[in-house]
């Protein structure tokens, strides 16, 4: 009979793992440190070079000159700078807000069973499906205040034209309905996405105790589906913060700068008037809010959580 030799203490047996973990844990380092060179590459690379940017006074075809924190206090002096981020504040609210309340009016309805609810479905996702750019395209023309559909269709009801995009007073509410236009089908898929997942139960029990339709959206189907609307809250602020492509090309920023948010100034810092520096102090300052904004929507949307 053969008998196996054991570790004579168990002082050899830490010892032999010790050498074991010695021996395998540099090489998992090698599966690893891919990743954190592309990581490292396409990422922390170009944040530290666009900071070490907002600190230089550089222009396109010139030198650099090291002003440290001097772009920062031009842009807090800089009235264009400051009525960007009023207009970035207003589009963004406005861009959350209406989507959020629409998005989840739809979804209540499309969530009830009626006859051709899946094509009507179908119809209703399809502006979601086009880039952004086709859509200001569309939308640019539908807009002209003499060749546009839109002021055809108000005359119609007997309202006057609209001068839409084209004034002050009215280009960023007129770009907003562009992007409820677009993005309304995302929230719905959303919320729809948690209103299929609700239990029955609590419904029946209301039911019985005979309450109606509000009183079980309000404390039944609002409650349990908040945690969803969250998550298009987060992903909604964060698209209406960075919009960019939908507004260059229907407005340019326009008419004059009512229309500038941050994307656009910046934009235009660093191709147009090659402020190179200048424009990167604007990137470090728009990452800063947008990572304290994300936090605290992050933070929202944790505590938003229940327990099923």
């Amino acid at each position: 009979m053969t008998t196996t030799s054991l570790p004579a203490s168990l002082d050899d047996v830490t010892a032999t793992a010790a050498r074991e973990s010695a021996d395998f844990t540099p090489r998992y380092w090698l599966f690893s440190l891919p990743a954190v060179l592309v990581i490292a590459a396409v990422i922390v690379f170009p944040w530290i070079y666009t900071l070490f940017m907002s600190l230089q006074d550089w222009k396109i075809g010139g030198g650099s000159e090291f002003v440290g924190l001097g772009n920062f206090m031009d842009l807090a002096k800089d009235q264009r700078f400051v009525e960007s981020m009023g207009h970035t504040v207003y589009f963004t609210v406005l861009a959350v807000v209406l989507p959020i309340v629409f998005g989840t009016a739809a979804a209540l309805v499309f969530h009830r069973e009626f006859p051709a609810r899946g094509l009507l479905r179908t119809i209703f996702i399809m502006p979601m499906m086009a880039t952004p750019v086709a859509v200001a395209l569309v939308w640019t023309m539908m807009f002209h205040p003499q060749l546009g559909v839109l002021n055809y269709l108000l005359s119609l009801v007997g309202i006057g034209p609209s001068a839409w995009v084209y004034d002050p007073g009215t280009v960023i509410p007129t770009l907003v309905m562009v992007e409820v236009w677009h993005w309304t089908p995302l929230v719905m898929l959303i919320v729809l996405g948690g209103l299929a997942g609700l239990p029955k139960e609590p419904y029946e029990s209301a039911l019985i105790d005979g309450a109606n339709d509000w009183h079980m959206f309000r404390h039944i189907t609002l409650p349990l589906v908040w945690p969803f609307i969250m998550v298009a809250i987060v992903i909604r602020t964060i698209d209406a913060l960075k919009a960019f492509d939908t507004i260059f090309v229907i407005t340019q920023g326009g008419p004059g700068t009512a229309s500038e948010t941050m994307n656009i100034f910046l934009y235009l810092q660093a191709f147009q008037f090659y402020k190179i520096g200048y424009a990167s102090a604007v990137v470090v300052i728009f990452f800063i809010i947008i990572i304290m904004l994300s936090l605290l929507l992050l933070y929202a949307r944790q505590k938003s959580k229940w327990n099923a």
